[in-house]
């Protein structure tokens, strides 16, 4: 028991002058807390050896904590490149950010930083916070200063890319992104952020380089499957999409946009089966959408089955009322327009589909349209010369 004592005073004695050094060295006054509290550990042992009394455990805990425990956490903390000064106003600041607190959290921050301005946490909390408070510029200039001290923090590279596009600094943004993807080319988040904005700006053909860099690191990724088959989509290589559509499905066969516009595909090209065999796939998945039971219903009339055609069509209008407009001015639903019951609720339902999706399915919908329209003009040409060729056969018998 003697032994012990003796060693915890020698090894308590030693923290507490490199503790002391530590405040001599870098002239910091959090210390003297730290020195204190070893202080009155050591003096309570030393008294407890001096007059041989047995403390409690709960004491001899206590004199453990402040003496060993509490400076070797100290040096393992600042091992780390953060000082006790450092770790003491950034839990600070967390727990006010924790409580909603972000003017005290911020000037806790600042003071902070005025102190140490090389404080890589207190920079990128204070991004955090300005981001919070929609102060974007202001949390772009934190979070460079983040990147600065670390150039490593690829997060925080993406972040001011992210509220770069959010100002509509897209060209900006664009620059950021090509930059970190040099450093770091398997940064999904980056490859899809990237692509957003080139699709969204109709720049397909870059969209599919940043789409199929990334699918070398996330090779049985949905997203970005999905995605190639999109950018293929706008491209008008149908062919090239539907792979694409397919691996995606295959990784996620739940998901229902894939296999939506595969069926959209399909009805362009003309292949009326597997297009209803995708769009019924479609009802098992998650988030259907109304656009499922429209196709279905123009599928049940190109069949002759106007029952089915009609139970679709009424769910599609029930899911999204908005759709009885389109229906009015499609030639195909003439045979059922009076039995099909419009809606007169509004739609509440929020739909999932980013705005790149709905691009596309808008894109593969105006294709299917223009495709029809051409199928009725040339039908419509067949119909006249053939009607003329009758005409000429008759003239020939009545000359004869």
């Amino acid at each position: 028991m003697i032994v012990e004592k003796i060693v915890f005073n020698v090894l308590a004695v030693a923290l507490f002058i490199l503790i002391f050094a530590k405040l001599i060295r870098k002239n910091d006054t959090t210390y003297i807390n730290v020195l204190i509290a070893q202080f009155v550990g050591i003096a309570i042992n030393f008294i407890e050896l001096l007059f041989s009394f047995k403390l409690n455990i709960i004491i001899r805990c206590c004199i453990y904590l402040l003496s060993i425990v509490l400076p070797i956490m100290i040096f393992i903390i600042e091992k780390n490149g953060i000082s006790i000064t450092e770790s003491i106003s950034i839990i600070s600041a967390k727990i006010k950010i924790a409580l909603n607190k972000n003017e005290e959290a911020r000037k806790v921050l600042l003071k902070l930083i005025d102190k140490y301005p090389n404080s890589y946490y207190a920079h990128k909390m204070l991004a955090e916070v300005y981001e919070k408070e929609n102060k974007i510029s202001t949390a772009i200039e934190e979070y460079v200063r983040t990147v600065e001290i670390n150039l490593k923090d690829y997060n925080s590279y993406f972040k001011i890319a992210v509220l770069l596009q959010k100002i509509e600094k897209t060209d900006e943004a664009i620059s950021m992104l090509n930059d970190l993807l040099k450093k770091k080319p398997d940064f999904y988040e980056a490859s899809d952020l990237l692509g957003d904005i080139y699709y969204n700006e109709n720049r397909f053909k870059e969209a599919l380089s940043v789409y199929l860099d990334a699918l070398q690191y996330n090779s049985t990724k949905y997203e970005i499957n999905y995605n190639i088959g999109m950018v293929y989509t706008r491209l008008n290589d149908f062919q090239k999409a539907k792979e694409y559509y397919e691996r995606a499905a295959k990784i996620n066969s739940m998901l229902y946009n894939g296999k939506y516009n595969i069926g959209q595909i399909a009805l362009i090209l003309g292949d009326i089966e597997e297009a209803e065999k995708y769009f019924m796939e479609c009802l098992n998945g998650e988030d259907v959408e109304a656009g499922s039971y429209y196709y279905l219903a123009q599928i049940s009339l190109l069949k002759g089955n106007n029952d089915k055609a009609l139970n679709y069509i009424n769910i599609a209008i029930e899911l999204e009322p908005e759709i009885y407009k389109e229906v009015e001015e499609q030639l195909i639903f003439q045979p059922i327009k009076d039995q099909i019951r419009k809606s007169n609720e509004k739609n509440t339902r929020v739909s999932t589909l980013t705005k790149k999706e709905k691009l596309t399915q808008k894109h593969l919908d105006d294709t299917y349209n223009l495709v029809e329209n051409l199928n009725n003009v040339e039908s419509n040409v067949e119909e006249k010369i053939e009607d003329k060729q009758i005409e000429e056969e008759k003239d020939e018998r009545t000359l004869e």
